[in-house]
C-alpha cells in the first residue's frame, strides 16, 4: 500500500474516537499492552515526559519538547488529534513522522493489526512508541488522549508526570465532578515518580495528593513555588516576569493567549525535577525552549493568528473552561465589532458554553466535516434560546469568508469551538 492506501486502512478498519465519538471508546489497557508486547515494548525503550489534564496539555507539552530540543535532545513528541495529517502524532526535533514509516509500520504488523481491531488511537500510540524507540529518541513528552488511568498512553513508565489544570470535558466517561475527573487524570501517576500539577484547584487538591501518597510519589504544585507576576505582549510575543526560589526571571514565549500563565507554571515546574534527575537542561536552554515553541515544535491552533484587518484568530479550546478562557483574551483587545465562527462536536456540554458567549457578538456556526459534529442548524437554533444571533454555514472557510466579507476592519473574527473545526481551515 502506498501512504494514502495506508491512512485509508486504518481510518476505515479502526474505530476513531474524533470520528464516531463513544463507540471507539475503550475502557481497559489491554489492547494497547498486547500492542506493545507485539513491538518487543518500545514504550520501556526511551525516556518519558507524560502530560495529562482538561486544558494545556498539548501547549505544555509543545513547551517541553522545545526546551529539550534547545538543551541538545533528540526529542520526540506525541500528541492527538492531528489538524492537517496523521504524521503529525509523532514528531522527533519538530519533524513529523515519516510517511514511509508508517507504511512501515502497517506493513510489518497489518496481520496482527487486523486481528486485534484496535481503536485508531491505540493503534496510533503504539505507532509512535514503535517509531520513538526505532529512532532512538533521548526523551518523547507524551500527551494523554483522554483522561488518563485508561488511556493507551499509561503505558510509560516517565522520568516525571505533568497535570495541566482541570475543567469540564468528556464527562461522559470521565464524571460529572472536578473532583472525579481529576481521579481519571490522577492515574499518570507512577510509584516514586514525581508529579507536577500546573494549577492549585481546590476541587482536586486532595485528589492528586492522595493518590501520590498511595503511589509513594512526590508532587510538586507549581503556582505554590512560581507566580508570574507580570505578563506583556508585543509583536507575537508574550514577555512573562516570573517569580519563583527567590528570584525574579523573564521568559518570552511565542505562545500568546493568558491561559498559558499556567501552562508555563507547570512546564517550569517539570524543567526543575528533571535537573535533579541530572538532565542537562540550562536556563539558557529553557528561555530559548520557550521563546522557539512554534518554529521547533510546529505547533499550530493556539491563539494563532490568521489575518489582519479584520483581525482573525483562531483557538482549539472547546470546553466550558477553555472558552472562559478565550473569552477573557479578547476582552484584551480594541475592536469595534466581534464576529465568532463556532462548530463543536456533539457530545460537549453546549448549555455550559452557549451560556458564557457574549450576546453583543455577531454569530456564523459552521461544523466539521467528521460524523461526531454538531449540526451547523441545530446549533443556530440552540443559540438562538440564549440570545445569540447569527447564520448558519455549514463549511468551515465557507462560514469564514462570510465572516470576513461582512466584517469591518477595525472588527476581531474569532474562529474554533472544536479541534476540528481550526483543523479545517485553508492554509492554517
Amino acid at each position: 500500500m502506498n501512504y494514502q492506501e495506508t491512512l485509508d486502512y486504518l481510518y476505515s478498519a479502526l474505530p476513531m474516537f474524533h470520528r464516531i465519538g463513544a463507540a471507539a471508546f475503550k475502557k481497559d489497557l489491554s489492547n494497547t499492552q498486547k500492542l506493545c508486547a507485539h513491538l518487543n515494548h518500545p514504550e520501556n525503550q526511551f525516556k518519558s515526559i507524560h502530560v495529562a489534564g482538561t486544558n494545556g496539555k498539548g501547549s505544555s507539552s509543545h513547551m517541553l519538547a522545545s526546551i529539550f530540543q534547545a538543551a541538545g535532545y533528540k526529542t520526540g513528541l506525541y500528541t492527538s488529534p492531528h489538524l492537517k495529517d496523521f504524521t503529525e502524532r509523532a514528531r522527533i526535533n519538530g519533524k513529523p513522522m515519516s510517511e514511509d514509516a508508517v507504511i512501515q509500520f502497517v506493513e510489518e504488523n497489518f496481520e496482527f493489526l487486523d486481528e486485534l481491531r484496535p481503536s485508531f488511537f491505540e493503534m496510533s500510540v503504539a505507532m509512535a512508541f514503535w517509531y520513538f524507540a526505532q529512532e532512538q529518541v533521548d526523551i518523547a513528552i507524551i500527551e494523554v488522549g483522554m483522561g488518563g488511568r485508561l488511556d493507551s498512553t499509561n503505558v510509560i513508565s516517565p522520568e516525571v508526570s505533568l497535570i495541566t489544570s482541570i475543567g469540564y470535558d468528556h464527562m461522559q466517561f470521565l464524571g460529572d465532578t472536578l473532583a472525579a475527573i481529576a481521579g481519571e487524570k490522577a492515574g499518570i501517576i507512577k510509584p516514586m515518580t514525581t508529579v507536577v500539577i500546573s494549577q492549585t484547584q481546590s476541587e482536586t487538591v486532595e485528589v492528586f495528593q492522595a493518590k501520590a501518597e498511595s503511589e509513594n510519589a512526590p508532587i510538586s504544585f507549581a503556582d505554590k513555588h512560581w507566580k508570574v507576576i507580570q505578563r506583556t505582549e508585543k509583536e507575537g510575543v508574550a514577555t512573562f516576569q516570573i517569580e519563583g526560589a527567590g528570584k525574579i526571571d523573564t521568559y518570552d514565549l511565542d505562545l500568546l493567549g493568558v491561559y498559558q500563565r499556567i501552562n508555563l507554571l507547570g512546564v517550569l515546574g517539570v524543567v526543575s525535577e528533571i535537573q535533579k534527575l541530572g538532565w542537562h537542561v540550562e536556563q539558557e536552554a529553557v528561555k530559548k525552549g520557550l521563546r522557539e515553541v512554534i518554529s521547533s515544535t510546529g505547533l499550530k491552533g493556539r491563539w494563532q493568528k490568521l489575518g489582519d484587518q479584520p483581525l482573525m484568530i483562531c483557538d482549539t479550546g472547546h470546553n466550558e473552561s477553555g472558552i472562559r478562557l478565550i473569552l477573557e483574551q479578547i476582552q484584551t483587545y480594541s475592536f469595534d465589532q466581534l464576529w465568532m465562527v463556532l462548530g463543536f462536536v456533539r457530545d460537549k456540554d453546549l448549555d455550559s458554553v452557549l451560556s458564557l458567549l457574549p450576546k453583543s457578538a455577531n454569530y456564523v456556526f459552521c461544523q466539521a466535516d467528521i460524523p461526531r459534529a454538531f449540526p451547523c442548524e441545530e446549533l443556530k437554533s440552540l443559540a438562538e434560546s440564549f440570545g445569540l444571533k447569527g447564520k448558519a454555514i455549514q463549511d468551515v472557510n465557507a462560514a469564514m469568508a462570510e465572516a470576513k466579507r461582512k466584517a469591518s476592519e477595525n472588527d476581531l473574527i474569532f474562529i474554533g469551538g472544536s479541534t476540528f473545526v481550526v483543523a479545517e481551515i485553508e492554509n492554517l
